[in-house]
């Protein structure tokens, strides 16, 4: 046995001929109730993060099931984790810095946010490099910040306090879409910890430290000094800065930005493009959204294909008996994804789709609560025949994100390789 966590255990295995592996087991016979089913899809969903061709992930080889506990057979690194090196003194820390954000650049290009980033989740492979793993609440339905339970109390919240962006701990925020900016807060808090051996936001070593830590990160109180005295530190102190800003809409927004801070030695990114990737990023017949992370995983969408008549108009939401959407999006453990989430409009003058947060639709309370409904001709929605001629824009509850910018309803023009989050479920655009 090489560890074990709250769900699961990981062992070192061979196979026949000698070769050595990880194997993590979940246990299942420790979990009752309707947590099976949401850690058995977050369990495959860590699977098939581990099947993307990086160089800075670890990589999945098989999986399985042994007297009804599911398995992951997965490489083994002989060098232990990120933390067991630095105590070592055995890293190069900007090389592993720079393997750690390609890493987590691979992830983002595949519309994926692994939100537990610490020292324990970075591996060494036996040739020294760096690379992220256990992508067990990246996953599919547990990519939202907290689940919450009734009467709006937060259930669980994952990830690691010491780590988490205020957005991450704040129960007010606990019904946020997930970005790439939440993995860049915990890279700065990483960093400031490998190069001071002390966390940024103050001393967190009991549960009554905790109250006082998160209020400092929440306010951006992070020790400077600190990180100055330290040997290079005056070296990353703008890269830290900027991935510790509290408001997420202001903090360092994608993984290029970070490294654009980052000194210039060191390993270069050797990314891998399969010729399938490649192919996805060639417009020859249209453009479709694939389903990247979500109930239905790889789900296409041509959105050509989706226009009907004279209309460019597409729209996209939960769903639903009760309203209609182009792209119904199919969400049953959680409710985020709205029921008039965003709208997909075809700019013929730019030669480009447009996506914009909400819906132009005409206000039917009474036709909405109908169980025998019908499409009406004014709008989208379905309802009883009643024309009430008054239209809004409804926007969603939760916003619409390309990437880590925000949409507003003016619209934001896609382009290959843009990472659409709505609600949970994340889509990639790509071309066919």
């Amino acid at each position: 046995m090489l560890g074990a966590g709250s769900f699961g255990c990981v062992y070192r295995v061979k196979d026949t001929r000698g070769q050595d592996y990880a194997l993590k087991l979940l246990k299942l016979w420790e979990i009752v109730g309707d947590d099976r089913h949401q850690l058995l899809q977050r369990f495959d969903m860590e699977y098939e993060t581990g099947r993307i061709n990086s160089n800075y992930l670890v990589h999945s080889y098989e999986k399985g099931f042994v007297e009804g506990n599911p398995f992951i057979i997965m490489e083994f690194c002989p060098n232990g984790d990120l933390m067991e090196a630095a105590e070592k003194g055995n890293i190069d820390l900007l090389k592993t810095a720079k393997e750690i954000l390609y890493g987590l650049k691979d992830l983002h290009l595949q519309g994926k946010v692994h939100r537990d980033l610490k020292p324990e989740n970075v591996l060494i492979r036996h040739d020294g490099t760096a690379i992220l793993t256990d992508f067990g609440i990246s996953g599919d339905q547990n990519n939202r910040l907290t689940q919450r339970g009734i009467l709006g109390i937060p259930k669980q919240i994952f990830g690691t306090f010491a780590y988490m962006p205020p957005e991450q701990i704040n129960p007010k925020r606990g019904n946020a879409t997930v970005l790439p900016t939440t993995d860049i807060f915990s890279f700065g808090v990483m960093m400031y910890q490998l190069l001071t051996y002390e966390l940024p936001f103050g001393r967190l070593e009991t549960e009554s430290d905790l109250p006082q830590y998160t209020e400092r990160a929440k306010r951006g109180k992070w020790d400077r000094e600190l990180l100055e005295h330290s040997s290079n530190g005056h070296m990353w102190l703008q890269l830290i800065d900027g991935c510790l800003v509290p408001d997420f809409k202001k903090r360092l927004q994608n993984v290029d930005e970070v490294l654009a801070l980052l000194p210039s030695l060191g390993s270069t990114y050797r990314p891998v493009n399969s010729d399938s990737f490649k192919q996805r990023n060639t417009i020859r017949n249209g453009i479709l959204l694939r389903v990247m992370q979500g109930e239905e995983y790889n789900k296409e969408y041509r959105l050509d294909d989706l226009i009907h008549g004279n209309s460019r108009i597409l729209t996209v939401g939960r769903e639903t008996e009760d309203v209609y959407n182009v792209i119904s999006i199919k969400e049953t453990l959680s409710s985020y994804v709205s029921r008039c989430h965003c709208t997909l409009e075809l700019d013929y003058e730019r030669g480009t789709w447009v996506i914009r947060d909400g819906q132009w639709r005409l206000k039917c309370p009474i036709g909405l609560r109908l169980k025998e409904l019908f499409p009406c001709k004014t709008c989208t929605a379905y309802c009883n025949g009643i024309q009430n001629k008054k239209h809004e824009w409804i926007l969603s509850m939760n916003g619409t994100y390309v990437n880590s910018t925000e949409v507003n309803r003016s619209g934001f023009p896609l382009k290959l390789g843009d990472i659409i989050s709505i609600g949970d479920v994340k889509l990639r655009v790509e071309g066919y």
